[in-house]
């Protein structure tokens, strides 16, 4: 995690976080949503429904935006959103090389 809290770091890259100003109510039923939402996203590809397949990334997406780890930021201090990039692209690339024992890049 980043040290300010707004990603994970998976493979290289910045994952945005869920909102920590939820409500944990509000966090736990957006979650359940999110993971009913990737259920049906699976049985629709097994059995290739494309209309079923739509609605259901149509879901994940929506419980994703309401858990803030997709639209806009829910940070307030004007900082970019870098959500998905490779961590070697962004303004913490040189805190990740510290904390892996390589130097960063410059500035």
């Amino acid at each position: 995690m980043t040290p300010d809290g707004r990603y994970l770091i998976v493979r290289g890259r910045l994952w945005r976080r869920a909102n920590p100003a939820l409500p944990e109510e509000t966090r736990r039923r957006l979650v359940s949503e999110l993971m009913a939402a990737r259920r049906e996203v699976g049985r629709a590809l097994r059995a290739g429904d494309a209309g079923p397949l739509r609605a259901a990334r149509r879901r994940v997406n929506e419980a994703k935006i309401a858990l803030g780890e997709r639209g806009p930021p829910w940070w307030s201090d004007g900082a970019p959103d870098e959500n998905r990039r490779l961590i070697a692209s962004t303004s913490y690339a040189r805190w990740y090389g510290a904390l892996c024992g390589e130097e960063g890049p410059a500035p």
